[in-house]
């Protein structure tokens, strides 16, 4: 664990130098140890860069503040993705790796989703579980074959499924290639989701989608 560069953090080499490293952003409540596990489940031998959120709310980290339940400070919420950008930026330097792409969960897929309109050439692209729209107004972006998967759930008790279905229009709007999957499941991940995402990452980066890199 590594408390430089701004964020408290944890680097984990890869040892495919082939495979894109991931960057791993917990939910509310998590840390950087939680998404570990899902990270070498779906991309083996993948570098890992896993960030703890520096928001606290009772207590529990989180990447940007809210005011309520599903409504965001979005001041905050730009605030924080530019901060969360810079960091990748630099800890791709530290690190020597190429632009990662994102594993996001809950609180962390939305500051994935934030980033990618606020600052696209950070991210290879993204893995957003569970994620809703982020900001009211967003930027148009240039996100240009940026390949994205979002799964959403049927039963999700905290996103609605229109709000996920608008988050996907945005970032396809947008130019991303996106694949968007509602699964028959809460706000929970599932082994369904481990499953996507290991297939969807062995074509996320083909060598003619790849997009250019900060």
């Amino acid at each position: 664990m590594s408390n430089d560069l701004g964020f408290i953090h944890r680097f984990e080499p890869g040892n495919r130098l082939e495979a894109p490293p991931l960057l791993l952003l917990h939910g509310t409540g998590g840390d950087e140890n939680d998404l570990l596990p899902l990270g070498q489940a779906i991309a083996p031998g993948s570098a890992l860069l896993s960030v703890r959120g520096k928001v606290l709310e009772h207590g529990m980290p989180r990447f940007f503040r809210r005011l309520a339940e599903g409504v965001f400070d979005e001041n905050d919420v730009r605030r924080r993705a530019n901060e969360l950008a810079d960091f990748v930026a630099d800890a791709r330097k530290r690190y020597d790796l190429t632009a990662p792409i994102a594993l996001g969960y809950s609180n962390g897929a939305n500051i994935a989703a934030a980033m990618l309109l606020l600052r696209p050439q950070v991210l290879a692209g993204a893995i957003l579980l569970r994620a809703m729209v982020p900001l009211a107004q967003p930027p148009k972006p240039d996100l240009a074959r940026k390949p994205v998967m979002i799964t959403s759930g049927q039963r999700d008790p905290i996103i609605p499924a229109s709000n996920a279905a608008e988050l996907a229009g945005q970032l396809t709007d947008a130019g991303a290639n996106v694949q968007h999957s509602v699964l028959p499941t809460g706000h929970e991940l599932s082994q369904m989701d481990l499953a996507l995402a290991k297939e969807w990452m062995k074509t996320a980066l083909l060598p003619e989608a790849v997009p250019s890199s900060e």
